[in-house]
């Protein structure tokens, strides 16, 4: 009988960089690794890419971000050259140095992504004054403004810029120190700020550069700090990372190696991931700036309220490569089963996708891997990587278009990986010129935070994806510190029982957060995905909440509880009891990381409530365990 061998499915053409690594062993089980590939040159800073781009396509769109109406309604695009972001940068650095900034006294940023923050933070950059991107939440949502404060007395800003002084009022009123100026772009006369002088960013724009501004650029170098950025803060108080130049221009050369679609055209971005994180702040800044693309800022998001705004800059804008959270993919690849404007426009030319962390449905590759068979006779290359705000955060790269849920590749060109046995498993340490030096004004944090090699202690641990084949990379395994003993002394592994929860839960499981520390049983906190609204028939704009009383999905999630409660092999691998998250995961409290994982400490703390209602029963709140009739 003749058998058919397996179609092999159709990519659109990407060349990874890196597919091969050198392995050595050391003591007690150790191992390092690094890319066969040496890392090529790179810059001293990153103002001489602006300069660059400025003089041979000084025309060229760099950014881009739709203009705010009168009645709040998103217009047409702003766009800013090279040329016009050159010229900023020059006159906004003359007005830094005015005033004396350094890195003893730098720039504090309250706002979200925008044209304005871009060109303040590209004055920074040029002159050499720090400048710090606060999370928005702090000074949006926060009522104590604890974390604000921290980030102000950490930093002792010189000036602290928000963009609307209507919305930032009350957090510069509370927060900003009283010899620190206060700049915003639009409403100085906010009531709470009526007895501070307030500065117009227009202008600090308005300031005609000297020769001065010129050689302060020119006296930057490798070591010169060009930001801090803060550390999610979920356990302690935020971190203030120290990101300097060698850093930020040394990733960007590991992109260039791990990634070749950067050498081979320049990148097109639409993009709404946060700037005060390193993934959308340092990665993707960073990528359009290093190799003279443009970015487009998308001021949607992934949530039912804002994700429209993501599908119509999608329908018009067509990137050459995409990033986003696994939400944002999943409401990406739902839209585009329908919308046929949206998968035209949006499959177009992009040769990559991108997510963050290691919890993307399958489901949710497949619907994507759907729409691009669909619409370009070929799938789209799904991708991911592995860093963090330390490592500025390019770190791993997976090696082929063969990816599945929580791989992660193998090291970039120039950083050495060390395996450390820990608790029983191993720890990924990173070192190289994309390493930060420590943080700032945290001499105790920085000794702690590397090994007696130089080795940057990341906390998370790994496994092979093949222990016969080291080239076919690492997968995630958990938070270490993740890892916990129920109140019998039985050791529960993290990583792996979430990802058994979310693989038997597919489609409907976005992540999980695992409970049981000093408990009896282990239960946990589930995030569901879009997709169990198809288990229910209410209207397609009801609320979450809603949708997970009803009883279809309910017997969904008993049916999966009890299946891992029947297959477990012991008290430490079985899922006893469930609680729906109507709310997703939050970035700006911390609860996703920067890698786009679930931080599962962040969850515990902010949802504390929620986990004692599910060990509990509190009235008010649905359990789902095994076997109970719903």
């Amino acid at each position: 009988m003749n058998v058919t061998a397996p179609t092999q499915p159709r990519y659109r053409p990407l060349t990874f960089g890196v597919t091969r690594v050198n392995v050595r062993g050391g003591d007690s089980g150790v191992q390092y690794l690094a890319a066969d590939v040496p890392l090529q040159g790179f810059g001293e800073r990153m103002s001489d890419r602006l300069i660059h781009w400025a003089s041979t396509t000084p025309d060229e769109t760099f950014i881009a971000q739709r203009e705010r109406l009168p009645d709040g309604q998103l217009g047409d695009w702003r766009r800013v050259s090279y040329a016009q972001a050159l010229d900023a940068a020059r006159r906004i650095g003359q007005a830094l140095l005015d005033r004396g900034l350094s890195p003893e006294r730098p720039v504090v940023i309250l706002s979200d992504n925008g044209i304005d923050h871009a060109l303040l933070a590209l004055g920074c950059i040029y002159v050499g004054i720090p400048f710090s991107p606060a999370s928005p939440a702090y000074s949006t949502i926060s009522k104590d403004y604890g974390k604000l404060r921290h980030v102000i007395d950490t930093l002792t800003p010189g000036l602290v810029w928000a963009e609307d002084g209507d919305r930032y009022g009350p957090a510069l009123a509370a927060t900003a120190p009283a010899d620190a100026e206060i700049v915003v772009s639009r409403h100085a006369d906010h009531a709470q700020l009526k007895d501070r002088p307030v500065t117009l960013l227009a202008d600090l724009l308005a300031t005609e550069p000297t020769p001065a501004v010129d050689a302060a650029q020119v006296a930057t170098g490798a070591d010169t700090i060009v930001k801090f950025l803060f550390t999610s803060g979920s356990t302690k108080l935020p971190k203030a990372v120290i990101n300097t130049h060698r850093m930020w221009c040394a990733n960007q050369q590991q992109m260039r190696q791990s990634m070749p679609i950067l050498t081979e055209e320049r990148p097109v971005l639409i993009d709404w991931l946060p700037w005060n994180h390193t993934f959308g702040g340092n990665h993707n800044v960073g990528m359009v700036l290093n190799n003279g693309g443009t970015l487009y800022i998308d001021e949607g998001k992934p949530t039912p309220a804002l994700i429209g705004e993501t599908l119509r800059n999608l329908r018009e804008i067509a990137p050459t490569m995409y990033f986003n959270v696994p939400t944002g993919f999943e409401a990406i690849a739902n839209a585009m089963k329908t919308d046929d404007a949206l998968r035209r426009n949006f499959l177009s030319r992009v040769k990559m996708f991108f997510y963050a962390g290691a919890s993307l449905a399958q489901p949710v590759w497949d619907a994507l891997f759907e729409s691009a068979e669909r619409e370009v006779g070929e799938r789209i290359v799904m991708t991911c990587g592995f860093g963090m705000t330390e490592s500025s955060p390019y770190g791993l790269f997976v090696t082929s278009p063969d990816v599945k849920a929580g791989d992660l590749g193998l090291p970039t060109p120039g950083m050495e990986v060390k395996l450390a046995p820990s608790n029983g498993k191993l720890e990924i340490r990173y070192r190289g010129p994309n390493i930060t030096p420590g943080y700032w004004r945290a001499p105790e944090a920085t000794a702690e935070a590397f090994d007696e090699e130089g080795f940057f202690c990341t906390g998370d641990a790994v496994t092979w994806c093949d222990p016969a084949n080291p080239h076919a990379g690492l997968r995630f395994d958990g938070r270490i510190a993740e890892d916990f003993k129920l109140a019998t002394g039985t050791f529960v592994s993290v990583g792996p029982l979430r990802g058994r929860v979310i693989t038997g839960g597919a489609p409907y499981i976005q992540d999980v957060v695992v409970t049981g520390l000093d408990r009896k049983e282990v239960g946990a906190l589930v995030f569901p995905t879009q997709a169990v609204r198809s288990l229910v028939d209410l209207p397609a704009d009801a609320p979450m909440a809603e949708v997970l009383k009803q009883r279809p999905v309910l017997q969904k999630f008993q049916s999966l509880v009890t299946d891992l409660s029947l297959t477990a092999t012991g008290s430490a691998n079985r899922v006893t009891r469930l609680m729906l998250m109507a709310e997703p995961p939050s970035i700006d409290l911390g609860e996703v990381t920067d890698k786009g994982s679930i931080n599962q400490r962040a969850v515990l703390k902010h949802r504390d409530a929620l986990v004692q209602a599910l060990y509990d029963e509190t009235p008010g709140h649905i359990v789902i365990k095994p076997g109970t009739n719903l």
